[in-house]
């Protein structure tokens, strides 16, 4: 029985879709038994997890950052598995690389984050250079790179990566369904039934462009409400915002997803956006910004692309998703996301580690 282990930093109390991702891969090996899965991450617990030491990060939502290359190196190579998915690039990159060449197994890597974008956000055309500069070091010693949009691909392909693959993420159809949908959903939250809710749910984090949310729900005027779900370091605020904590349970985040008018989502950075799927698979229409992953996934059928991020913009955006016939974009949004069922795509990427361990000597 082949044995993966997925190494990854991101795993906190607020994670999001890079858990997702992991749990939802655990839970398809438990149903088909055909394969060992181990996660190996700071903060886990339980059978088949190796709990790794990592310094807090502040502000981060509850991660923390390993920083002993060569002590978690020998953590990983002890488990002894036949294949490594890193789902970072950071110093736990390094231990699964240096396990993967002591153990001769082969190593993928999912591109999960748009890390190059982040830090041209944060530092400018220097800092994006460098941050290209080493990706390409740490991906370059991978044997297959996989990443969950097309256009991820391409940036990746364009810095001369080879082994770069396209590898959609999914959604869990048997949670995230419209069957969820709830008139007292906006009663419990002191909403009256005429109340149009915008609907976000994910990290409060700079590359969301939450203010832009903010001010699209200010100009849309009374009787429009943005309720925001999670935890970060700059939480949306103004009037016509309200916040709700981050929750693990997903039906409750099914049921505020299934019951929102529309879901809206404005960051510029997202490598997939696994809850605008998640929204989408509740029949909640969608708007978006139109850019990189989130272009992929949001059209005219399921809501609307928006092509700039100006709030104004949005508020446009938002206008004529509730202004439309609820049901056909409701219905699109549902067989778009099946379409991309976690019992859908999971198979492709276990054919890939497959190939790989039949082809790795």
């Amino acid at each position: 029985m082949p044995h993966v282990m997925d190494v990854t930093m991101f795993w906190g109390r607020t994670s999001g879709g890079v858990r997702s991702y992991v749990l939802a891969k655990r839970n398809w090996i438990s149903a088909c038994r055909d394969w060992q899965h181990t996660v190996a991450a700071p903060g886990v617990s339980g059978a088949g997890m190796l709990a790794l030491p990592g310094m807090p990060l502040p502000f981060s939502g509850g991660y923390r950052a390993p920083l002993a290359r060569r002590a978690n190196g020998a953590r990983l190579a002890r488990q002894r598995p036949d294949l490594f998915e890193i789902g970072d690039p950071f110093t736990l990159a390094w231990s699964a690389l240096d396990a993967a060449r002591q153990l001769r197994v082969p190593v993928v890597a999912f591109c999960h984050a748009n890390v190059v974008s982040m830090a041209r956000r944060f530092g400018g055309a220097p800092a994006a250079a460098w941050a290209r500069r080493y990706l390409c070091k740490v991906y370059a010693r991978c044997d297959l790179v996989l990443a969950p949009s097309h256009d991820m691909v391409a940036q990746l392909r364009d810095w001369g990566l080879p082994h770069v693959e396209h590898q959609p993420l999914g959604v869990d159809t048997a949670v995230f369904q419209p069957a969820h949908r709830s008139a007292a959903w906006r009663a419990e939250l002191g909403l009256s039934p005429d109340t149009r809710v915008l609907l976000y749910a994910g990290r409060f984090a700079p590359e969301k462009n939450l203010q832009t949310l903010c001010e699209a729900v200010r100009a849309l005027g009374p009787n429009h409400v943005l309720v925001a779900m999670g935890d970060g370091p700059v939480p949306p605020r103004g009037p016509g915002v309200l916040r709700l904590p981050f929750t693990n349970d997903r039906r409750a985040l099914a049921r505020a997803m299934a019951s929102a008018d529309v879901f809206v989502h404005a960051g510029d950075q997202e490598t997939c956006g696994l809850t605008v799927l998640e929204a989408m698979a509740c029949g909640c229409p969608v708007v978006a910004r139109g850019t990189a992953g989130l272009r992929e996934l949001v059209n005219e059928q399921v809501g609307y692309s928006v092509s700039d991020g100006h709030p104004v913009s949005f508020a446009h955006a938002v206008t004529e998703v509730l202004n439309a016939p609820r049901a056909p974009l409701s219905q699109a949004a549902v067989e778009r996301a099946r379409a991309q069922a976690w019992g859908a795509v999971l198979p492709r990427l276990f054919g890939r580690y497959q190939s790989l361990l039949e082809n790795t000597p």
